[in-house]
This record gives structure tokens, sequence and C-alpha cells, in this order.
């Protein structure tokens, strides 16, 4: 997940300054997925597990956010400019991406109730999943809907 993370910043990197952001906020994201995911028990001192737990669901949050309020708007757009069949794309995508939303949010409105460090990693699981599907959906919106433009946005 986070060598996927890389290569998007690698190929999308410094096109937008909210792309930029968004990737920035992504990577976050995952590096702290990838820490809390990492931890077989609980030990007496569970505050750096449930603050890093806290602090990356705020990101999640934020990051979900910022993708369908700012970042989709911009690529839809852009993509209505080009009319290059983008949009057409970014229609089959986005409803996808919303089923998406709703179980990274549902992740967030549960992790406080998480009782056990197996119910944290069942979560977690879950999660890692609806993260790398979402990544890959929304890279794919990227390239059709900005990437493919690229060329013709820096000459202008």
């Amino acid at each position: 997940m986070l060598e996927g993370c890389k290569t998007a910043r690698e190929r999308w990197g410094g096109v937008s300054q909210i792309i930029d952001r968004w990737l920035n906020e992504r990577q976050e994201l995952i590096v702290l997925y990838c820490s809390i995911n990492g931890v077989n028990q609980f030990h007496d001192d569970k505050r750096p597990v449930a603050n890093k737990l806290k602090e990356m669901c705020q990101i999640l949050v934020d990051y979900v956010s910022a993708g369908h309020f700012e970042v989709y708007e911009q690529l839809v757009q852009e993509g209505m400019e080009f009319n290059d069949g983008g949009v057409e794309m970014a229609q089959s995508i986005l409803p996808r991406l919303e089923k998406n939303t709703q179980i990274c949010l549902d992740f967030n409105d549960g992790c406080e109730s998480v009782s056990s460090v197996a119910m944290l990693q069942t979560h977690l699981s879950d999660l890692g999943e609806a993260l790398e599907e979402r990544f890959s959906l929304e890279d794919q919106m990227i390239e059709v809907l900005h990437e493919s433009h690229r060329e013709l946005l820096s000459s202008q």
C-alpha cells in the first residue's frame, strides 16, 4: 500500500496543489494504518495505540472528505473541459467510491467501541481492503481525468 502511494506521488505530485496535499494525506494515513495494524496486544498503557487510532481516524475522515469535496470535483471539471470520454469513466467509478466511503466512515464511527486486539485487527483488515480498492479507483480517476491532459495543461 505504501509503495503504491509513493508511485502515485511520483506520477502526479507537483501537478496540482490539491492533489499534492491529498496524496500527502494519503501517505500519512497509510503510515498510521501500518503502525496500528502491527499491534499484537494491548499493553497496560493503551494510550499510544488509542492516540494513533484517533489520529488515523481523523486523517481518514479528512482524506475521504477532501476526495469527495475537492479532488473528485476538480478532476471531473477538468475532464468536462477536455471532453474526451474521461467523465463517463469517472461516473462509473464515483458510485463505487461512495460505497467505499461508507466503509471508511463506518470504521471511524465504530473504532471507539473496539474492545480487543482481535476486534481491532478484524476492523483494520476490512479497512485495509477498502483503502486498497479506494486508492486504485482514485488513481484510475487521476490517470484518465488529469494525467491524460498533463502535457496540454503544462503548455498553456
